[in-house]
């Protein structure tokens, strides 16, 4: 059975850190490039980081660059976001995607122009809640 599971979610203290997964099965991880992306409510989905297929490159959202740090094993066919300095305002579902390119490697406006990537397989999100 095709899937990604994310996992690692839960409730932590401003300051503090936590460790998303992103387990694939069915399909090899490195065959493609992972995103992840959350969603608080009322807000529109943000994407948030993403690893290359091609050369393992990483992209950050302004947001997160300097806390957020993704990773790949590919022996373990799994992706990693840790999370550092955790602040309220990063309290949202998080979710990975297993796409054709990382959108976040272009600003909004390129894809004015260009073909948006491809998301071929989504997991079912995790729940990430920052409060004291």
């Amino acid at each position: 059975q095709v899937q990604l599971v994310e996992s690692g979610g839960g409730l932590v203290q401003p300051g503090g850190s936590l460790r998303l997964s992103c387990a694939a099965s069915g399909f090899t991880l490195d065959n493609y490039a992972i995103d992840w992306f959350r969603q608080a409510p009322g807000k529109e989905r943000e994407g948030v980081s993403c690893v290359s297929s091609s050369d393992g490159s990483t992209y950050y959202a302004n947001s997160v660059k300097g806390r957020f740090t993704i990773s790949r094993d590919n022996a373990k066919n799994t992706v990693y976001l840790q999370m550092n300095s955790l602040n309220p305002e990063d309290t949202a579902e998080y979710y990975c995607a297993a796409s054709s390119e990382c959108s976040l490697r272009y600003s909004a406006s390129y894809y004015y122009t260009h073909p948006t990537p491809a998301y071929f397989y989504w997991g079912q999100g995790t729940q990430v809640t920052v409060s004291s």
